[in-house]
């Protein structure tokens, strides 16, 4: 199935997004040494889905959700390990 230019825009600007919506989050957590208000659980049920869509990305071969899953994994495992890091100071 060909993909529409308006719909590659769309998958475009929402995976950008998506990627960037963890960098306030690592900003404030590395600034202030604090992950005490981030959900622990709600991280690892994040980081667990965005590996799920990579596997998903790679069984039907789609490599637009594949690389912004990884981008995606990748942010979002930055805040998980920033929390586990910061909680082992405290």
């Amino acid at each position: 199935m060909a993909v529409t230019p308006v719909a590659a825009t769309i998958g475009t600007i929402a995976a950008l997004l998506s990627i960037t919506s963890f960098a306030p989050q690592i900003l404030k957590i590395w600034k202030e040494k604090d992950a005490s208000a981030v959900s622990l659980r709600t991280y690892v049920v994040t980081v667990t889905g965005f590996a799920c869509w990579i596997v998903y990305g790679i069984t039907i071969k789609a490599w637009p959700v594949i690389a912004s899953n990884i981008a995606c994994l990748l942010m979002s495992g930055a805040v998980l390990l920033m929390k586990w890091r910061f909680e082992q100071r405290g």
